[in-house]
């Protein structure tokens, strides 16, 4: 069967026919750039926590599931603040919200560095999760209004991109730091990167041309939601979002504590350098935006929740190349699959991109977060196998939601 056609774009609220930024124009790269500087701070400032979860659980005497509340309160109200996110920015505009978000989060991990012990620590990530909720939903709402519809997969999956390093700088660069000075130096010194990251957003990022300020009702919001919740392919996307967030997620949150025990005994420099394999995220992504383009959004995001569900069994070999090659496997597909069905949630809503891009990142946020602190009673209760059951699970669902997002799609027309 052909693949669903793409949605006409529609013109503004004004009747105006819209005005994208196009391919290989300046506008587009500035664009590009800073959005891909928007998602590598995020991620940065939200993970760089977890690979300190060891020390964490060692030196405030948590238990491994506890010491992941660092990251999971976090992701949780990301994903609670997406939606207030969603209505601020259709009153008061994009880039102003994606800028304060990122300069507040990035105080916060500052803050983090400096507070004096764990229910302190506890509670401003939890406020810095709140404030990157700003950024994700707005990004993607920004990106789908504004970038020509057949040059919105490779934006979206440069954007994707920046989200891949920034939580590869933000893991390794903690990790080397933790090693060599303390996790203290770590947080503050990722911080000061979300600002500087931050300010270069600012100054890159052109004005919105298509997007039009309105002033609307809470019934309005609702309303917006659950139109897209009616839409089948549109939910089964966010049923992806959830799942392969959240079996993404926990494997990354357990891995650690498996690596720095016997036999492999990693140090937290070793640990951190790891995480370079989201490098191979990274080009993923990218490929990921390029080749969905090229040859259609669900055949490659099918594509890629299978190599990451290889990736996960994987793991399960006891070789400590083996085990890395499996992360690889699963960072990769999770990235590309990741960077598609951001793309196809822009292009099958139907209006109010925003509320759909919003819905979309609830689901993944909630996800990490569920997720990601659930995985640590399986660790706890059987080791690696019964992680790698969970994870495995989550991702084999993932992938009947992609094929059933691509058969209502194509009823649809």
């Amino acid at each position: 069967m052909p693949e669903a056609a793409d949605p006409a774009p529609p013109s503004n609220a004004t009747g105006a026919a819209r005005q994208y930024l196009v391919r290989g124009s300046s506008g587009y790269r500035k664009a590009s750039f800073a959005l891909f500087l928007s998602g590598f701070s995020t991620f940065a400032l939200l993970y760089c926590v977890q690979p300190l979860m060891p020390i964490f659980s060692h030196d405030f005497g948590v238990s491994p599931a506890a010491s992941s509340l660092s990251l999971s309160l976090s992701t949780g109200l990301l994903a609670v603040a997406i939606f207030l996110a969603a209505a601020v920015s259709q009153r008061f505009g994009r880039r102003s919200l994606m800028f304060v978000s990122l300069l507040g989060a990035s105080v916060c991990t500052v803050a983090c560095a400096i507070a004096p012990g764990w229910n302190a620590i506890l509670l401003i990530r939890a406020l810095e999760g709140f404030l990157l909720g700003g950024v994700p939903a707005v990004a993607m709402a920004y990106l789908s209004e504004e970038i020509e519809p057949r040059s919105l997969g490779s934006a979206m999956g440069l954007y994707i991109a920046g989200n891949a390093f920034g939580g590869m700088a933000g893991r390794v660069f903690t990790g080397i730091l933790a090693e060599y000075l303390s996790w203290r130096w770590a947080l503050g010194s990722i911080g000061l990167m979300g600002m500087a990251a931050a300010t270069g957003f600012l100054i890159l990022l052109p004005p919105s041309r298509n997007f039009v300020q309105r002033k609307s009702s809470a019934r309005y919001h609702v309303d917006a939601w659950v139109g897209h919740l009616r839409n089948p392919s549109l939910a089964m996307l966010f049923a992806i979002a959830f799942l392969a967030m959240g079996a993404f997620v926990t494997i990354y949150n357990y891995a650690g504590f498996r690596l720095v025990a016997e036999p492999y005994s990693l140090n937290q420099t070793e640990l951190g350098l790891i995480f370079t394999v989201y490098l191979f995220g990274m080009a993923a992504s990218w490929a990921g935006g390029h080749l969905g383009d090229r040859f259609g959004y669900f055949l490659v995001m099918p594509v890629g929740i299978g190599i990451a569900l290889i990736g996960v069994a994987i793991t399960l070999a006891a070789p400590l190349w083996v085990i890395i090659l499996g992360i690889v496997l699963l960072t990769s597909g999770f990235f590309m699959a990741h960077s598609v069905a951001s793309a196809l949630v822009g292009k099958l809503a139907k209006g109010n991109k925003g509320h759909a891009s919003s819905l979309y990142l609830l689901a993944y946020y909630l996800g990490s977060s569920v997720a990601g602190s659930a995985g640590g009673h399986f660790w706890v209760a059987d080791g690696w196998w019964a992680v790698v059951a969970f994870t495995g699970a989550m991702l084999f669902a993932c992938l009947l939601a992609a094929l059933l997002s691509k058969h209502f799609a194509q009823r649809a027309g």
